[in-house]
C-alpha cells in the first residue's frame, strides 16, 4: 500500500511524499475505517486544517498503457486539491465533466486491473474493506471481498483516456485513515434540549464547508425521526464555500427560509453551527448571511443553550446484602425511602436519572421489576431471560427478551407516577434488524435519542447504535436501522463512556478479562488494562470514571490499571 500512495507522487513533490510516508506509516496501525459518516465534500474556499497532509499525484504519462492509465487514475483519486485536477486529466473532457468523484469512497487492501474481454473495457478489481457511500455510511466487508468497477478508454490524440467510469473514488486503506477525519456535526432532540452528536467523516483540510452541507441535508439514517434540526428542509447554501474571515465562519444560506425564520429558529442555527464547528480552530464565531447580507441573531432569553454531552450524577445504585443501595464516594448508603426487596432476590438494578424510580431483575434474570418511593416492587414483566434494565431521561425503563412467539422484543415502561395497583404505561418494538438475534444488552444514551444493543446471532456478535423515535409525548416508538462498532471481541455487555464512546466486554469470573473502548469517531477499538475475574462494568463521566466489579471487589479504571476501590456491593450502576 506504501508503494501505491508513493508512486503517484511528481518528482517535484518527492520531498512531500517522504514526510507522508512517514505519516502513513505512524498511523496505518492506529486507526481503522469508521463505520458511519458521509465521504464529504472538498470545495475551494472552505476553511479547515491547513496542516493537513496533501496527496501530489502524477499527471498521465506519454505512451502509457490501458492498465497504467486505469491504475494511476485511481491513484490520483487521493490528489483532492483543485477538485481531483489531476485524476481528471486521466479521463477524456466529456467524463472529466461528467464524473463526481464525492459519489462513493471505496476503501480496498489490493486492487489490480484485470482484462474483460471485451476491446478496451476493463475492471479495476478491488478487495474492498469498506464501502462509504454518499450519506456517509460505511458497510465494513470482510478480507477477501471483491468488487469490479468497470472502466471503458479510447485514444486520444493517440494517447489512452477513460471515457467511461462510475462515479466515486478508490482509496487504500492506509491512505483514507491519513487524508480523512471524523467530525462531530450536531443535531438537537426532539425538545431542543440536547446536543445529539453524529459522527462524519471528512478531507481533513477541507471542513467547514463539508460540515455545513452536512448539517443542511440533514442526520444520518440512523438517527433520522430520532433527532430534529433548526435548519428546514430545502435551505440551501446560496454560494459554494463558507469562508472564515476574521474568525467568523460566514454562512450565506437561502435568503426566503432565514428571514422568514422566528427569531428562535435563527439562534439555534446559529447555535447548531457554532456546535459543529468546534473541531475547527480557525472558527470563533458563526454569522448567517442571506444573499451575503450579515443577518441579525437576536437573544431574548427564550432559548437555553443545548446540553452537549450529559453528565451523570456522580453515585451509583447497587445490591448489597440483598437489598439496594447508593454507592457514593466509595461508600455504601440505604437508598433512600424505598421498601425492602430482599425477598426477591434482586440484581442488576437502574436508577432514572430524573426521578427516584428504580428497576431491577431477579438472580435468574427472568422478571424485571420496578419501584417508587412509598410502594412495593411491582413485576412489569417475565420472560425466559430479561436484559438489564438502562433509564432514558424520559423516565422510561428499556429491556428486551423473547417475546411469547419467540421473536426478539424491545420492551419499555414508565412507572414513574402510576399509583399502585395501577396498569403501568407500557411499549413493545420488534425491530426487523433484530430478528433472529438474541439481544445481551441494551442501554439508553444519556440524552435519551439513541441506544446502544449488543446482540448475537450463531456465535457472532454485533454492536450497535440505533435513534430512538418517540411520539410527541416522549412515549418510545420506534427503533431505527442501527450502524455497526468495530469490536475486536465478543462483547456480552456495555455502558455509555461519553455521547461518542462506550465501554464494552465479555465478563468471566475465572479468566483476564480485557474490556474495550469503542468511539464513533473511531474504528479501532482501543483495549483496556486486562483483570481478572471481571463481571459487571459501569461507567460515569469520561474514559477515567469506568469502573470495573469482580469477585475481589470493585475497581475504578486508573491508568493503564485498575485501582481497587470497596468490597461488598455488587452490580453498580449509574443513573441511566
Amino acid at each position: 500500500m506504501k508503494q501505491t500512495a508513493a508512486a503517484g507522487y511528481t518528482r517535484r513533490g518527492l520531498l512531500h511524499a517522504a514526510v507522508l510516508l512517514v505519516v502513513m506509516v505512524l498511523l496505518a496501525s492506529c486507526a481503522r475505517i469508521p463505520t458511519s459518516g458521509p465521504v464529504g465534500k472538498s470545495e475551494e474556499g472552505s476553511a479547515g486544517n491547513v496542516n493537513a497532509p496533501v496527496f501530489l499525484p502524477a499527471a498521465p504519462q506519454a505512451g502509457a498503457t490501458p492498465e497504467n492509465i486505469i491504475d494511476y487514475f485511481y491513484r490520483a483519486g487521493s490528489g483532492y486539491e483543485g477538485d481531483y485536477a489531476v485524476a481528471r486529466e486521466y479521463l477524456t473532457q466529456a467524463a472529466s465533466v461528467s464524473w463526481k468523484p464525492d459519489q462513493r469512497a471505496l476503501v480496498y487492501r489490493s486492487a489490480t486491473v484485470v482484462e474483460t474481454g471485451v476491446e478496451n473495457v476493463y475492471n479495476y478489481q478491488l478487495d474492498v474493506a469498506y464501502t462509504v457511500d454518499v450519506d456517509g455510511i460505511a458497510t465494513q466487508s470482510p478480507e477477501g471481498t471483491i468488487e469490479n468497477i468497470p472502466v471503458t478508454l479510447t485514444q486520444v490524440d493517440g494517447e489512452w483516456r477513460i471515457s467511461a467510469i462510475p462515479n466515486g473514488t478508490a482509496i487504500p486503506e492506509e491512505t483514507f485513515k491519513v487524508i480523512y477525519g471524523a467530525y462531530p456535526i450536531y443535531f438537537y432532540d426532539p425538545g431542543f434540549t440536547y446536543a445529539v452528536p453524529d459522527v462524519r467523516w471528512f478531507i481533513k483540510n477541507k471542513t467547514v464547508k463539508a460540515m455545513t452541507s452536512a448539517l443542511l441535508a440533514g442526520p444520518a439514517p440512523y438517527l433520522r425521526g430520532a433527532v430534529v434540526s433548526a435548519f428546514p428542509s430545502g435551505m440551501k447554501l446560496a454560494r459554494e464555500s463558507v469562508p472564515v474571515v476574521s474568525g467568523a465562519a460566514q454562512v450565506d444560506l437561502s435568503a426566503k427560509e432565514l428571514t422568514e425564520a422566528s427569531t428562535e429558529d435563527r439562534l439555534r442555527m446559529q447555535t447548531q453551527l457554532a456546535l459543529t464547528f468546534r473541531s475547527q480552530p480557525d472558527v470563533v464565531n458563526v454569522e448567517l448571511r442571506a444573499n451575503q447580507d450579515l443577518v441579525r441573531v437576536e437573544d431574548n432569553g427564550s432559548v437555553l443553550p443545548p446540553v452537549r454531552d450529559k453528565n451523570v450524577p456522580a453515585r451509583e445504585i447497587a445490591v448489597s446484602g440483598n437489598e439496594l443501595v447508593r454507592y457514593e464516594n466509595n461508600r455504601v448508603s440505604p437508598l433512600p425511602d424505598m421498601q425492602p426487596v430482599s425477598s426477591l432476590g434482586p440484581r442488576y438494578p437502574a436508577e432514572s436519572p430524573v426521578s427516584q424510580t428504580v428497576a431491577f431483575l431477579n438472580e435468574s434474570r427472568t422478571t424485571l421489576y420496578s419501584m417508587v418511593p412509598g410502594q412495593p416492587a411491582r413485576a412489569l414483566t417475565t420472560r425466559s431471560t430479561i436484559t438489564h434494565p438502562s433509564f432514558s431521561l424520559h423516565d422510561w425503563v428499556w429491556a428486551a427478551g423473547p417475546g411469547a412467539a419467540g421473536g426478539t422484543e424491545v420492551v419499555a415502561y414508565r412507572p414513574a407516577g402510576v399509583a399502585e395497583g395501577a396498569p403501568v404505561p407500557a411499549v413493545t418494538m420488534t425491530p426487523a434488524w433484530l430478528a433472529g438475534r438474541t439481544v445481551k444488552d441494551l442501554k439508553v444514551s444519556r440524552e435519551g435519542a439513541r441506544a446502544l444493543v449488543i446482540s448475537e446471532q450463531n456465535g457472532q456478535t454485533k454492536v450497535q447504535v440505533t435513534g430512538i423515535i418517540r411520539n410527541a409525548d416522549g412515549t418510545p416508538k420506534e427503533l431505527t436501522t442501527p450502524i455497526n462498532l468495530v469490536t475486536e471481541s465478543n462483547p456480552e455487555q456495555g455502558v455509555w463512556v461519553s455521547d461518542t464512546t462506550v465501554a464494552v466486554m465479555k465478563g468471566s469470573a475465572s479468566a483476564n478479562v480485557t474490556p474495550e473502548l469503542l468511539s464513533l469517531t473511531s474504528g479501532q477499538p482501543q483495549q483496556l488494562a486486562p483483570w481478572p475475574g471481571l463481571v459487571w462494568l459501569s461507567a460515569g463521566n469520561g474514559p477515567e470514571e469506568i469502573y470495573g466489579q469482580s469477585a475481589e471487589g470493585i475497581f475504578q479504571r486508573l491508568g493503564n490499571g485498575w485501582s481497587p476501590q470497596l468490597k461488598g456491593p455488587i452490580d453498580p450502576s449509574f443513573p441511566g
